[in-house]
């Protein structure tokens, strides 16, 4: 078995503003936050992926922000880091390609966010209460 397996995703937001007039130079920001919800008792979790990109002077004028969510199941003897770095990995290439159909369908450039290397960044955990 793989250490994490997308069973599902739906998106749960798509906000697009593009009021830059044509031709318009920007440079784009982003920022994004990731988070791993555990059944208690079950091998299932959901991860909520909420991206935004937008332009970085005018970020009110040009901002696309999604939010994807999945559902995995995962082997239970693995570390809950792992299990997070693992079901983001999975779900990014679909907020990227998201983010790029929208943005080429509405007549624009499209844009292309770049890859985030996960397994570099600080997880931070928090654990509920477990009954």
């Amino acid at each position: 078995m793989s250490i994490v397996n997308l069973q599902a995703y739906k998106v749960d937001k798509i906000e697009f503003v593009n009021e830059l007039e044509n031709g318009t130079k920007i440079a784009l920001g982003n920022k994004y936050s990731y988070q791993v919800q555990y059944a208690v008792g079950k091998s299932v979790a959901k991860g909520t992926f909420d991206i935004e990109v937008h332009d970085k002077e005018n970020p009110d004028k040009f901002r696309i922000h999604i939010i994807i969510v999945g559902i995995f199941s995962f082997d239970e003897k693995e570390k809950k880091e792992l299990i997070h770095t693992e079901t983001f990995k999975s779900l990014f290439p679909y907020a990227k390609a998201l983010i790029t159909t929208v943005t080429a369908n509405c007549g624009i450039q499209p844009v292309i966010i770049p890859n985030i290397d996960i397994d570099n960044q600080e997880i931070y955990r928090i654990d509920g209460n477990q009954q």
